[in-house]
């Protein structure tokens, strides 16, 4: 497989972390990089990237965890061109959006580089260097409100994984950055490549950008009534049976008009929405891991058509039910033969 690249120059590749950074922001992209260029070294071919890891001031940065990364520069000392410049988060990033020096340094570099990309609450970085004004942009789930609240004149998109509006890269809490990474990957070099990073990573395969955050479930507010527990559980388990309104409010004994009401009340969404959600997170549990055909996945999830469900896939998704399994199915064939 040839690697493909516009020149035989590694792309650079540059990570900013700081005190009270979370570590796998920052680990996560640097393990994708690192692991496409020992990929393309076992073909016998240049490695496509140089990675560079650089922070307010060099040396040993703490994370939240306790433990340290070290940054071996400091990032106001770089020198020649950056292909891609990544801003990690983490609680720290509540102190360092508010160095004008740093702001000012990434002002500069939203100019020079081809990729501007963030990691969780390093959205917030930019967003306060005014990077992300009039631009797309997601972050970490609990930093949306902060983000908008903050930003107002950031489109906030509340569900995908990542993000992208030109050549900025959003992208939302800590795992989503190994995501955009091997996204990113995939565009520089090739699919293949990312399927085996993601492979070597134990990463069944890079999520689409479009893929909400989170489950059904644990997207929808906790409801405090226990009965609507026992009703969420039994739309996640019978997709195909009749979820409208009228029959969901016979099945929890109230009227129509009062059942949809208390459900918005109880689970912060209509009951409409949260059906199709569940009903699209069980077509996508299915697709990945079956062989039953489009159409039997359709009806046994309540889409009733294979084009119902598929404009429901492109509305949440972002990407169609065959274009879904595809990726799946090339994972699971290539982990069959796979030895690391």
């Amino acid at each position: 497989m040839a690697v493909q690249r516009s020149n035989s120059s590694p792309r650079r590749v540059v990570v900013l972390i700081y005190e009270g950074l979370q570590a796998l922001d920052a680990v996560g992209p640097l393990e994708v990089f690192s692991g496409a260029n020992e990929h393309c070294r076992r073909l016998g071919q240049p490695a496509p990237y140089r990675i560079d890891i650089v922070a307010p001031e060099a040396g040993p940065q703490v994370c939240e965890s306790g433990y340290a990364l070290v940054a071996p520069s400091a990032y106001h000392t770089l020198r020649g061109p950056i292909d891609t410049l990544i801003v990690v988060g983490g609680n720290g990033s509540r102190v360092v959006r508010h160095d004008l020096k740093l702001r000012a340094w990434l002002k500069r570099m939203a100019k020079r580089v081809r990729r501007l990309c963030s990691v969780c609450s390093g959205a917030l970085v930019l967003a306060e260097a005014g990077l992300l004004d009039g631009k797309r942009a997601t972050t970490h789930w609990g930093r949306l409100d902060q983000l908008q609240r903050r930003h107002p004149r950031v489109l906030v998109e509340r569900d995908p994984i990542f993000v992208r509006d030109g050549s900025i890269y959003t992208s939302a809490g800590v795992t989503a950055g190994i995501d955009l990474s091997l996204a990113l990957v995939e565009d520089d070099v090739g699919a293949e490549v990312a399927r085996t990073i993601a492979r070597w990573l134990v990463v069944f395969l890079q999520r689409p950008g479009g893929q909400a955050q989170f489950s059904t479930q644990l997207a929808a507010a906790p409801p405090r009534d226990a009965s609507f527990h026992e009703l969420q559980a039994f739309i996640a388990e019978h997709p195909d049976r009749d979820l409208s309104v009228p029959a969901l409010a016979t099945r929890m004994a109230m009227s129509p008009r009062n059942f949809a009401r208390r459900f918005r009340e109880q689970l912060g969404v209509s009951p409409a929405q949260y059906v199709l959600r569940a009903r699209v997170e069980s077509a996508r549990a299915r697709l990945e891991q079956g062989d039953e055909s489009i159409e039997a996945v359709a009806e046994r999830c309540g889409f009733g058509t294979e084009e119902t469900m598929r404009r429901s896939f492109q509305k949440l998704v972002h990407v169609a039910p065959r274009g879904y399994r595809q990726r799946f199915a090339r994972a699971r064939d290539g982990q069959k033969s796979f030895v690391h």
